[in-house]
């Protein structure tokens, strides 16, 4: 198999090295002539500095695309047109129709389309939903995300919903197995040009709720959620991956593998091309995150809840 990766920013890196790592990396393309040269020595593949140069000379069978988001629409339909598998970097796209169209157009070219939603292949939140799947500690009631990190000098085109809040978006959705029907937000902007800190309450069927909040403001870096049920609550880390079961008596600490969560997402991808097995994001999943961000900003500038009616 062979994958080409369009996109060698700080995180496009992280895919070039997995990419390598699983012997599929064929080809990488990036506008910054000088980081596109260095990278294709350094991994020992051709390297390109424009899509259609790349459409043109190079054969592969798909491509993680990790450019600005607001590029994702051409640099997809140029290669879904072309018949190649796509994994697109979160958010599938900048507004939700182009997302609806890319989404027709893998159906009628008959490939792969999906989006990198990594949490569902954190092994934390893989055992979580497990556990609240098997019902032992009760209904799942509400979900508490919270995220933090210094501003990313390198994000211009969009906000911290888009690129972070959508990350507990589409894990509220995972978790609870549903989408919800009301999103209500407050945002603002202290040192970057979009939002840079957010809090987004999502409501679900049966008083369900998923309360999100991120922020681009504080230097320590934080990525944890709480899973309250019933009967207990079930605390997680995103990033050390320990998962810890509270209950009113007693409390317990999951042991789990850690595992690297972008090579378990980079192998799904694989696999679903190789054996067409089902995606573990879909597609319409992908663009009803992008639609519940756009109505969270919505809701923020209007001071209101969205109503919204998702697949």
């Amino acid at each position: 198999m062979k994958i080409v990766q369009i996109g060698i920013g700080g995180w496009g890196k992280n895919h070039i090295r997995i990419l390598s790592q699983l012997g599929v990396l064929s080809a990488i393309c990036d506008i910054d002539s000088q980081n596109c040269k260095e990278y294709g020595k350094k991994y020992v593949v051709n390297h390109y500095e424009s899509l259609e140069k790349l459409l043109d000379f190079e054969e592969f069978d798909g491509a993680i695309i990790t450019t600005p988001t607001s590029t994702h629409t051409d640099i997809a339909t140029k290669l879904l047109n072309a018949k190649k598998h796509v994994f697109l970097e979160k958010p599938i796209t900048y507004k939700s129709e182009d997302g609806e169209k890319l989404t027709k157009l893998a159906e009628k070219k008959k490939v792969i389309l999906t989006c990198g939603y990594i949490e569902r292949f954190n092994p934390a939140v893989d055992v979580v939903k497990k556990i609240v799947n098997e019902g032992k500690f009760g209904n799942l009631v509400m979900l508490e995300f919270h995220r933090e990190n210094r501003i990313p000098l390198h994000i211009k085109d969009v906000g911290i919903i888009y690129d972070t809040s959508v990350h507990d978006i589409d894990t509220a959705n995972w978790l609870f197995g549903d989408m919800p029907h009301v999103v209500f937000a407050r945002a603002g902007k202290i040192k970057h040009e979009h939002e840079d800190f957010a809090s987004i309450m999502l409501g679900y069927k049966d008083d369900r709720v998923a309360i999100i909040s991120s922020n681009w403001i504080t230097p320590k870096k934080i990525r944890k959620f709480n899973a309250v049920c019933t009967d207990a609550i079930i605390s997680s880390d995103f990033l050390t991956q320990e998962i810890i079961i509270e209950k009113s008596d007693e409390s317990e600490t999951i042991q789990n593998k850690k595992q690297e969560p972008l090579l378990l997402e980079i192998q799904s991808f694989l696999e679903s091309i190789e054996n067409k097995s089902q995606l573990v994001v879909k597609p319409q999943e992908a663009v009803n995150v992008t639609k519940i961000a756009e109505a969270a900003l919505l809701s923020s500038q209007k001071g209101i809840p969205i109503y919204l009616d998702l697949k």
